[in-house]
């Protein structure tokens, strides 16, 4: 294959693939006599695996390091790797497709952008007014955007969402939008919290809290000084459960 050739297989430029060779990452193949480059077919698995890196945001020297460690591997175990990256993107873009049809059957403003197990597990939840019920609403939605929460944990969940009992508690949350972190009601609220979070969540939950850089940051960040030390407190229950 020439230089063109390969770069439409592939799907990159032939400035991206002339770069390539500049910084070593990808070597240089044969000419023919002619002058041209003669790519083979390791040459465009070789180039797809830089495509798909870079694609998930790997710095060239950081793929370079990857590649490295891939020397001497046959080309069929390469080829399936790829093969296997490709399977997940067509899972990831199929359950992207399933959620945007659920939003369009839902209607303009009836719909929501969340997996279809985070709307059940909200469509079990009583209706309230707590702007501390909307914003674990919220902060559910960003877990589920970013991949952080799954199944396990929405199962896990779905007695509490439906229990009428949880709306006390978070109207006890919003009388704390005013009080002093010393406050005599903290402690006991996050007794509270603690006890009516079944042990199912506390397992699907990593220790320390879901692994999303910055997230329990603006979580507490999103709540009054008060209100934010019950989270603190909860969020802790979470860590001491996940070091057990």
């Amino acid at each position: 294959m020439r230089i063109g050739e390969i770069a439409a297989l592939v799907g990159v430029t032939t400035r991206a693939i002339r770069h390539y060779h500049h910084v070593g990452l990808l070597p240089e193949p044969e000419r023919r006599p002619n002058g041209y480059r003669a790519y083979s077919v390791r040459d465009a698995v070789l180039l797809a695996r830089v495509r798909r890196l870079t694609e998930l945001g790997l710095s060239l020297d950081e793929v370079r390091d990857v590649l490295a460690d891939d020397e001497g591997r046959e080309l069929a175990d390469v080829l399936a790797e790829l093969d296997a990256d490709l399977a997940r993107q067509e899972a990831e873009l199929a359950s992207r497709r399933q959620r945007l049809a659920a939003l369009l059957a839902a209607g303009p403003g009836d719909g929501e952008p969340v997996s279809p197990g985070l709307a059940a597990l909200l469509a079990k939840a009583p209706p309230t007014a707590s702007p501390a019920a909307a914003k674990d609403r919220d902060h559910l939605t960003l877990l589920d955007a970013t991949g952080a929460a799954g199944e396990e944990l929405y199962a896990a969940l779905a007695p509490v969402a439906a229990d009428p009992a949880v709306l006390a508690l978070y109207e006890r949350l919003d009388e704390l939008a005013a009080a002093r972190v010393d406050d005599p009601r903290i402690g006991p609220l996050a007794d509270a919290l603690i006890a009516a979070v079944p042990a199912g969540v506390f397992e699907a939950v990593p220790a320390g809290g879901p692994v999303v850089p910055g997230f329990q940051e603006a979580l507490l960040a999103d709540f009054a000084p008060a209100q934010a030390e019950v989270v603190r407190r909860l969020m802790a229950a979470f860590a001491d459960r996940g070091r057990a």
